[in-house]
C-alpha cells in the first residue's frame, strides 16, 4: 500500500528538481519566488442539452468527477434568456477547480494518456494563451480520459480545460508548459 504522505506526484517533483533551475537559468531570475509555477487548473463542461433533460447535467459532473478525482460543482444559469429556452438558475454545466498535487496528477494524465488517445491528434495550438500566462485548450470528447467507461456514455461530451500559472508573459508560461512536455504544435 502507498503511504499518501510520502507520495509526491511525478511532475511535481521534476518541477522541484530540474524545471525550476532550467526556467530561472533560461529567463534569468534573481529570486526563486519570480518562478513561474502552475497555480490551478479548472475544468469546465457546458451540457447544452440541460435545457431539454437536467438529468444530463447529472451524469456529465460524475463524469468530471472520476476525470478529476474530486467532486464537480454544477454550474446554474445567471440570467434567463427567452431564446434559448433558459431560466433563471437553471443548471447547465459543472465546473472543478484543482489544486496541489491532485492538478499535478491530471496534467500528467492529460499530457501522457488523454491527448495521445485524440483522434488525428497532432498537438496543440500554442497561440491559445491569454497575455497574462494563462492557457486555454478544448477537447471534443472527455470519453480519451481512461476513467470513463466507454460502454456506459450516453452522450459524448466537450469540455475546456484552463491551466493557470503565476507566469507574467506568455513566453514564460509557455516555457513552464514546454518544461512539462506539452505538446505544442510549432
Amino acid at each position: 500500500m502507498l503511504d499518501a504522505s510520502k507520495y509526491t506526484p511525478r511532475l511535481k517533483a521534476q518541477f522541484r528538481d530540474t524545471i525550476r533551475a532550467a526556467l530561472k537559468e533560461e529567463f534569468g531570475y534573481k529570486n526563486d519566488m519570480q518562478i513561474p509555477r502552475l497555480d490551478k487548473i479548472v475544468l469546465n463542461m457546458g451540457v447544452g442539452e440541460a435545457v431539454k433533460d437536467t438529468k444530463k447535467v447529472k451524469q456529465a459532473a460524475e463524469e468530471l468527477s472520476l476525470i478529476a478525482g474530486q467532486k464537480a460543482v454544477i454550474t446554474h444559469a445567471k440570467k434567463s434568456i427567452a431564446g434559448f429556452r433558459v431560466r433563471e438558475e437553471m443548471p447547465l454545466g459543472c465546473k472543478v477547480t484543482l489544486r496541489g498535487d491532485r492538478m499535478y496528477e491530471f496534467l500528467d494524465r492529460l499530457i501522457n494518456i488523454a491527448l495521445p488517445r485524440v483522434r488525428d491528434f497532432r498537438g496543440v495550438k500554442a497561440t491559445s494563451f491569454d497575455g497574462r500566462g494563462n492557457y486555454a485548450m478544448g477537447l471534443k470528447e472527455h470519453i480519451v480520459f481512461p476513467e470513463i467507461n466507454f460502454d456506459k456514455v450516453d452522450e459524448v461530451l466537450g469540455m475546456d480545460i484552463i491551466i493557470c500559472t503565476t507566469a507574467k508573459t506568455d513566453a514564460e508560461a509557455k516555457s513552464l508548459l514546454k518544461a512539462f512536455n506539452m505538446p505544442f504544435t510549432s
